[in-house]
């Protein structure tokens, strides 16, 4: 009987993973052009945290709405934010809440890392959660999607939210078309079949060398330098030109949004296919995602 009862425990944990990675199943999501939100591609973990509650202020007075403290992030409950920044609605339609008024639109997903805010999409490294409910957003991307700063206050151990809350410039107005349609090909032809992060880390990648003052100054000419031989090998092979997935174009509006993992990595292989090593043999290490190692 000991031995039983030893090994309840573990079943317990086992049978919350199953159910947290069932309740995290991809859920459709209509954006602008009604299209499907990705699920989550990260890695599906039980949760453990000690959480605090967190005083916000916007412009010096004391929001209503609470933030809680989770490991190093502030998330904010997304209905008593948008409700106390702005007079606006929110809907729900197969786990999907979206947020309506005058002067933006916002779209969350619980378990996603990102959100819709007038066609941009606003990464973060730290997943939407639900808690108790009510589901929780970074008060980072819920703070650009209204055009505010952040700021922490480690003095008082609270944030504090500046300007005047308005609705994030449109997509169809703050994306560079021609960044976008070349940024997005790169990426499908790269890493068509790497997990979102790997998407965003080639993405980074190009942006990263395009802010260098020995590479070419945009997008499609940094893809197609041929200074040292041609760089990427799609645009040899041909598949620069092919269709970006949806997530490739995700990513490529992430990385033109300012996300970043790295600002330094301008290098990446695949090393079980790579058939030159002098990255790995000159360049220095910065990260692996999915089938992909990065260099700066």
């Amino acid at each position: 009987m000991q031995k039983i009862w030893k090994k309840v425990p573990a079943l317990v944990v086992f049978l919350a993973i199953i159910g947290g990675i069932f309740a995290m199943s991809p859920v459709s999501y209509a954006d602008r052009a009604e299209q499907e939100m990705p699920s989550n591609d990260e890695t599906v973990k039980e949760l453990s945290y000690v959480e605090k509650e967190i005083t916000v202020y916007i412009n010096d007075s004391e929001m209503m709405s609470r933030g809680r403290l989770i490991e190093d992030t502030t998330y904010m409950p997304l209905r008593a934010m948008c409700e106390e920044l702005d007079d606006c609605e929110i809907a729900w339609n197969d786990g999907i809440a979206t947020v309506n008024s005058d002067t933006v639109k916002i779209i969350v997903q619980q378990g996603s890392n990102y959100i819709a805010a007038n066609d941009r999409i606003l990464y973060h490294d730290k997943m939407i959660r639900n808690l108790d409910g009510r589901i929780y957003v970074p008060i980072r991307s819920l703070a650009k999607a209204y055009s505010l700063t952040v700021e922490w206050d480690d003095l008082n151990k609270s944030v504090r939210l500046y300007g005047d809350p308005k609705g994030l410039k449109h997509g169809s107005e703050f994306y560079n078309s021609n960044d976008l349609y070349w940024l997005s090909r790169i990426i499908q032809a790269e890493s068509g079949g790497e997990p979102l992060r790997g998407k965003i880390a080639v993405g980074n990648v190009v942006i990263n060398r395009m802010n260098r003052p020995d590479y070419p100054n945009t997008i499609k000419d940094v893809i197609f330098d041929r200074k040292f031989g041609t760089q990427f090998t799609p645009v040899a092979s041909g598949t620069i030109y092919n269709t970006p997935s949806y997530e490739s174009i995700l990513a490529a509006k992430i990385c033109l949004d300012g996300y970043s993992l790295n600002n330094e990595m301008i290098f990446f292989l695949n090393p079980k296919i790579a058939t030159n090593f002098w990255i790995t043999n000159y360049r220095t290490y910065v990260m692996t995602i999915g089938n992909h190692k990065f260099y700066k």
